[in-house]
């Protein structure tokens, strides 16, 4: 069965920065897209960036410019870099690995960036 499991969320000051991993453990094979969502209290789960077998890359508007988002195929990891954190940034953040037809999703890391 496959678990994906996040870390390296925590508390920073703004403009901080912060790295967090997703690794997949079980047998998971041809991951297409692996991506970082989050949820702000009281709001709806949104995406933050996605990257896709080819390497390429996508980010949210409100991200672009402070996260880089990487993968390690070799070890099903991927990587969210942000740096320059803002309040705004504040929520739960989750991976999810997408493999074919299966959608795998990591029980989500807390992020809480102070003023």
């Amino acid at each position: 069965q496959v678990q994906l499991v996040e870390s390296g969320g925590g508390l920073v000051q703004a403009g901080g920065s912060l790295r967090l991993s997703c690794a997949a453990s079980g047998s998971i094979f041809s991951i297409n897209v692996m991506a970082w969502y989050r949820q702000a209290p009281g709001k709806q789960r949104e995406a933050v960036a996605a990257i896709i077998s080819g390497g390429t890359t996508n980010y949210a508007d409100s991200v672009k410019g402070r996260f880089t988002i990487s993968r390690d195929n070799a070890k099903n990891t991927v990587y969210l870099q942000m740096n320059s954190l803002k309040s705004e940034d504040t929520g739960v953040y989750y991976c999810r690995f997408v493999a074919g037809t299966s959608n795998y999703w990591g029980q989500g890391t807390q992020v809480t960036v102070s003023l």
